[in-house]
C-alpha cells in the first residue's frame, strides 16, 4: 500500500504519520507520496505497452521542483504552458526534446525562445501563430517543430471551467480551418509539421469523449497522408481525471485500450499530456483548526490556518475534496462547514462535513491535494506559501521551505 491511510487511529503516508510531520514543519504544509507518483505514472506507461508512446507531465498541474525532477527519473517528457514551464523543466533535467510547448496566447519572447531551443513541437493554437513561429524560425536560420491543436467541438462533459474542446472555448483551430493550415505550411520554409494535437480539458471520468476525439483526428491524419502531409505523432492531450469521492473513473488500462483501439492503426506515435492523473492523489494539504465557531440553528464552523490561498479548488469549481481528522477522537460526530481565514465568503473547504468533535489545535488532511494546489496558491491577504515535503522510503524530506514576508516583499521597489 502507497499513498494516505490509516494505521490504527492514525493517519500516515507511506509509513510516516502525519502529526509527526505537522510537528516538524508546522502547518498549513502539503505532504507528498513518492510512491503515489510512481505507480500512477507506471500504470499509465505500461497500459500502453509497446505501442510508441510518450508521457509528457502537464506541469499546469504541480510544477513543484521535486514532483518534477521526480518523473524526469521515471522516464517522462513534459507538456509547459509558459516559458517559466519550460525554463523550470530544463533546471530539472529535461532536454528540449522532452518538452512540448502548449497554450493559448504564447508571446513573441516565448516563440522566439521556444524555437530557438527546438523543443519536440510547438502546439500552435491559430493561423496567426504558425506565421509568428515561421518568422522566428526562418529568422534563426531553423526549422521549428509544429502540431496545430485542433478543436473538434466535442463536449468532454466536465465543469466549464476547465472545458477546452467546444468551439465556444478559446482553445485551438476549428476542424474546417485545421486541413488548409497544414497545406499552408508546405509554403513555409521555417515550419515542420510534425503532429496533430488534441485536449479536450480536466477532470474527464468518461472515455467517450477522448476515443471521439481519437478518432476525429485520425481520420484527419489520413487525410493528410493521402494529399501528402506525413505526420509522426498524435498528441492525445491530457484531462484523464481521478476520483474525489470515491466514485469509480476509468483506469489506466482501460484508458489505454479505449485510445489504443483508435490511435493504434494508424501507426503514428502516440503523445499524452496527463497531469492530475499523476499527481492529484499523491498529496494532503495539512492545516490546523484555529478556531470554532457556532452559527445559528445548530451551524458549527470549523476555520482552519489554511484557505482558499493554499488550494483554490473549492472556491473556483466548487470542487469536492474528502476532509479527514489525521487523529480523530473518540466523540460524537458533528456536521462541520470546514473553511479558511481569508476575507472572502468563498473561503470554504467543505460545508456539512461529518467529523468528530474538534477542537482547536486538531489537525485536518484535505486529501488528494496534488493537482492544482501548490501550482495555484497565491499571496493573497499577505499569507505565505506553505511549506512541502515529500515522504519517500518512509522517509519526509522538506523539498520547499515556508514562504517568509521577506521573500515576498524581496522583489518589491519603494519607499
Amino acid at each position: 500500500m502507497s499513498g494516505f491511510f490509516r494505521e490504527g487511529n492514525a493517519l500516515m503516508c507511506d509509513g510516516v504519520p502525519l502529526e509527526d510531520v505537522a510537528r516538524t514543519h508546522g502547518t498549513p504544509v502539503y505532504v507528498y507520496s513518492a510512491e503515489s507518483v510512481r505507480r500512477a505514472y507506471r500504470s499509465l506507461d505500461e497500459a500502453f505497452g509497446a505501442h510508441p508512446h510518450r508521457i509528457h507531465y502537464a506541469l499546469k498541474a504541480n510544477s513543484s521542483l521535486a514532483i518534477v525532477r521526480l518523473l524526469r527519473s521515471l522516464g517522462s517528457g513534459v507538456d509547459a504552458n509558459s516559458i517559466g514551464e519550460i525554463e523550470l523543466a530544463m533546471r530539472a533535467g529535461f532536454s528540449p526534446v522532452d518538452i512540448v510547448f502548449t497554450g493559448v496566447g504564447k508571446s513573441p519572447d516565448e516563440i522566439d525562445r521556444a524555437v530557438q531551443l527546438g523543443l519536440k513541437a510547438i502546439n500552435a493554437e491559430s493561423a496567426g501563430e504558425l506565421d509568428r513561429i515561421d518568422r522566428a524560425a526562418r529568422a534563426h536560420g531553423v526549422r521549428a517543430r509544429v502540431a496545430v491543436r485542433v478543436n473538434p467541438d466535442i463536449d468532454a462533459g466536465t465543469h466549464p471551467h476547465v472545458s477546452t474542446g467546444l468551439h465556444i472555448n478559446k482553445f485551438g483551430v476549428p476542424l474546417e480551418h485545421a486541413r488548409a493550415l497544414y497545406h499552408k505550411m508546405s509554403d513555409q520554409p521555417g515550419l515542420e509539421p510534425v503532429g496533430i494535437h488534441v485536449h479536450l480539458g480536466s477532470q474527464i471520468v468518461t472515455l467517450e469523449p477522448m476515443q471521439r476525439a481519437a478518432a476525429t483526428v485520425v481520420k484527419m491524419v489520413q487525410e493528410l497522408r493521402q494529399a501528402g502531409v506525413t505526420l509522426d505523432h498524435i498528441d492525445v492531450g491530457g484531462g484523464l481525471g481521478i476520483s474525489y469521492d470515491g466514485s469509480r473513473v476509468p483506469s489506466a488500462a482501460e484508458y489505454a485500450r479505449s485510445i489504443l483501439s483508435v490511435l493504434g492503426p494508424s501507426g503514428l506515435s502516440i503523445a499524452m499530456e496527463p497531469g492530475r492523473f499523476l499527481v492529484g492523489a499523491s498529496a494532503a494539504l495539512l492545516a490546523r483548526v484555529v478556531d470554532l465557531k457556532d452559527g445559528a440553528a445548530g451551524h458549527h464552523f470549523a476555520v482552519l490556518d489554511a484557505g482558499m490561498t493554499e488550494l483554490i479548488r473549492p472556491a473556483l469549481y466548487g470542487s469536492f475534496h474528502r476532509i479527514e481528522a489525521v487523529t480523530p477522537r473518540q466523540a460524537r460526530e458533528l456536521c462541520y462547514d470546514i473553511v479558511g481565514p481569508i476575507c472572502e465568503s468563498s473561503d470554504a473547504f467543505g460545508e456539512a462535513r461529518k467529523l468528530p468533535a474538534l477542537e482547536v489545535g486538531d489537525l485536518l488532511a484535505i486529501l488528494d491535494a496534488g493537482a492544482y494546489g501548490s501550482a495555484m496558491a497565491s499571496n493573497y491577504n499577505r499569507h505565505s506559501l506553505p511549506a512541502e515535503v515529500m515522504i519517500d522510503g518512509g522517509e519526509a524530506r522538506l523539498t520547499r521551505r515556508r514562504q517568509t514576508l521577506d521573500d515576498q516583499l524581496s522583489l518589491e521597489i519603494g519607499g
